[in-house]
């Protein structure tokens, strides 16, 4: 009888999943250390399973992803042999696990993407609580306009890509056979898309500033051609093909960003000074 009972209480100690919860707070929205502590991990498990569900989800369609990364490098390699007939380019695998190892990056990196609504809510779920609402409020705000950027500078990296690429082989010297691994070329492509996507949230970042009380309109009106002539000097440093086609697709945008943040900023700056909360120097 007592086997049993000690073997019924072992049975429901390994079938309680109780710790894998995230501790509530109390009513004043306040937890202890440990609390926070048992919360974070809480929510890094459930963003890592997320990924690692969506990696093997995205693993399943490899052949379709790896033509979307070929694609831009595929194009070049038409428009270049397109004006040079006898141009001897192409991709290449390199060693017996290059090609797994390709397989497994792509995978990878399709499954942060996929799976980034999971993460970047528990994110959010970790820090809201310790947050204002008017924290708050900006703080959806900022990720509502966020995302859709840095989509949108991902989107145009890839687009232009081919362009660029083109430019690069141009400095093949004439009879070199110029061949690129495959995974040297997805981390390229990689860095240049996070580059054109982390470049589009230069707006979402001086809003920020600005509504922070850091940042006025005024300061980005004053240093404006310092700003646009920044713009210029990150893409031509910070793109990875340092072509002047990809620097120009980044820098234009940039700088048509920094316009239209001047003018969010002034315009939150009239409102604060309607409502007294600020006050502009003469």
């Amino acid at each position: 009888m007592a086997s049993t009972t000690g073997a019924t209480a072992l049975r429901k100690r390994r079938l309680n999943l109780s710790w894998l919860k995230p501790p509530r707070p109390d009513d004043e929205g306040a937890m202890a250390l440990v609390d926070h502590l048992r919360e974070l991990r809480y929510r890094v498990i459930v963003a890592a399973l997320a990924i690692v569900v969506a990696t093997a989800l995205c693993l399943v369609w490899h052949e379709f992803l790896q033509r979307m990364v070929f694609r831009p490098y595929t194009q070049a390699i038409d428009l270049y042999k397109a004006a040079h007939p006898g141009a001897d380019v192409s991709l290449v695998a390199n060693g017996l696990s290059t090609s797994f190892m390709f397989t497994l990056k792509t995978g990878l990196y399709a499954g942060l993407v996929t799976s980034c609504p999971v993460w970047l809510y528990q994110l959010w779920a970790f820090i809201a609580p310790g947050l204002l609402s008017k924290e708050k409020k900006y703080s959806l705000m900022f990720l509502a306009t966020g995302i859709p950027l840095f989509l949108s500078g991902v989107a145009l990296g890839y687009w232009i890509s081919p362009k660029g690429f083109v430019m690069l082989l141009g400095f093949t010297p004439e009879g070199v056979t110029n061949l690129q691994d495959i995974n040297d070329f997805l981390h390229f492509l990689s860095v240049m898309l996070l580059v054109f996507g982390g470049a589009f949230l230069l707006p979402v970042i001086l809003v920020a500033l600005n509504l922070v009380g850091v940042l006025r309109g005024t300061t980005l009106g004053k240093y404006r051609a310092f700003g646009i002539f920044a713009c210029f000097v990150f893409g031509a440093v910070a793109t990875p093909s340092q072509d002047p086609f990809s620097m120009c697709a980044l820098a234009l945008p940039m700088a048509l960003m920094y316009l239209v943040s001047e003018i969010i900023c002034r315009i939150n700056d009239k409102r604060r000074v309607e409502r007294g909360e600020l006050v502009l120097a003469d």
